[in-house]
């Protein structure tokens, strides 16, 4: 696996080395003592979540507060996301920015988001199959979100009309926001 520093500071792009061959491929996800080792961060995770998004769906941007505030690695199996980051550490030099990757079943690049930063992804491709793995379980009292369109943030999602929850509709303002963290 090759660990690649995020533009901001907590963020990893990990890119597994994948064996193929006539039968397919293999290439292994996760490796606490690696990951640990590379990152400085040592993760338990302890919940994975899968969504299927048709293309063009908005999810986030969303974040659990202290004390169920989780880190997530995250991965498309197939298909292709615009994955975002912002980080919402209210003491961090780089607060309120962001970072953008694309994510694909085909680069099986992985990023790596710990607690303290608001995220989301819009599908680039229908039938998306997203993974991610989170060191908190799910905790519907802590949740917070963004608004995904917020000026403030300064987002490039694209030319895009997007699917969008209602949770998600109602997500509030950056300007207004007060960072838990």
């Amino acid at each position: 696996m090759k660990f690649i520093k995020g533009d901001l500071e907590g963020l990893w792009i990990i890119e597994p080395k994948v064996f193929g061959d006539h039968r397919g491929y293999f290439m292994e996800s996760f490796q606490s003592e690696k990951f640990e080792a590379e990152t400085g961060h040592k993760v338990n995770f302890v919940q994975d979540n899968e969504s299927l998004s048709a293309k063009g769906v908005l999810r986030g941007l969303h974040f659990q507060k202290p004390p169920h505030a989780q880190g997530k690695l995250v991965r498309v199996i197939s298909g292709a996301v615009l994955d975002v980051a912002v980080d919402i550490r209210k003491d961090s030099p780089t607060y309120g920015k962001h970072q953008s990757i694309v994510l694909t079943g085909e680069n099986k690049t992985q990023f790596y988001i710990p607690p303290g930063f608001a995220h989301g992804f819009l599908t680039l491709e229908d039938n998306t199959l997203f993974s991610y793995k989170c060191t908190d379980f799910y905790h519907p009292e802590s949740e917070g979100s963004l608004a995904w369109f917020d000026q403030d943030l300064g987002i490039e999602w694209g030319d895009i009309a997007p699917v969008i929850s209602d949770k998600d509709k109602d997500a509030g303002s950056f300007a207004s926001f007060t960072s838990p963290f």
